[in-house]
């Protein structure tokens, strides 16, 4: 058995003029997810899978510079496709959220139905399992929306915001086993 840690990207850059895929970390942001790295439970990591949106890759490469270990970027690990409205601001942003996990078989304002990134991201953390290189624990960092979408696969729950991560800004973890994908610790913020 081996622990895989799902890890959601802390504080971004918000920018409305740079496609939302593009944004990066924060400097609150990169200080959250450096104290995360140092955490002593993480020595056990031996692969590391990453999303292909910069905030995701700006975290595997600040674990990597602490911890000196390589990742492999999967595109399938990526937020749900929100490409058709790009940035929307609070409270209009949550309002669409609220509409992603209340209707997941339909699609709200043009988004990725919430069913299909759900099964995206099953699939790809499936694969990313499959494809470890190593004897110890995963770390997958990616983000918040699909995170909710796996938590509830992983409990069998149906898709709600119920499951979304407890911190609007990111940066909260949760744990299941590699091999039963039971769950062994539901979302905790990176930073105790």
């Amino acid at each position: 058995m081996a622990v895989v840690y799902f890890v959601t990207h802390p504080e971004v850059v918000i920018d409305p003029a740079v496609p939302v895929p593009d944004w990066g970390l924060s400097e609150k942001g990169k200080a959250r997810l450096e104290a995360f790295c140092t955490r002593p439970e993480l020595a056990r990591v031996t692969d590391v899978f990453v999303s292909d949106e910069r905030k995701a890759k700006d975290c595997a490469m600040l674990l990597q510079a602490v911890r000196g270990l390589s990742f492999t970027v999967d595109h399938r690990l990526g937020e749900n496709d929100r490409s058709s409205t790009g940035y929307v601001a609070p409270p209009r942003f949550w309002e669409i959220v609220d509409e992603f996990f209340a209707k997941p078989t339909e699609s709200t304002s043009g988004w990725e139905r919430a069913i299909d990134a759900q099964m995206r991201i099953r699939s790809a953390v499936a694969d990313c399992i499959a494809a470890r290189t190593g004897s110890g624990d995963l770390i997958i960092f990616a983000h918040g929306g699909v995170g909710a979408l796996l938590l509830s696969s992983l409990t069998s729950q149906p898709i709600s915001r119920g499951t979304d991560q407890p911190i609007n800004g990111g940066g909260c973890y949760f744990t299941f086993d590699s091999d039963s994908m039971a769950l062994l610790s539901g979302w905790s913020d990176i930073v105790p």
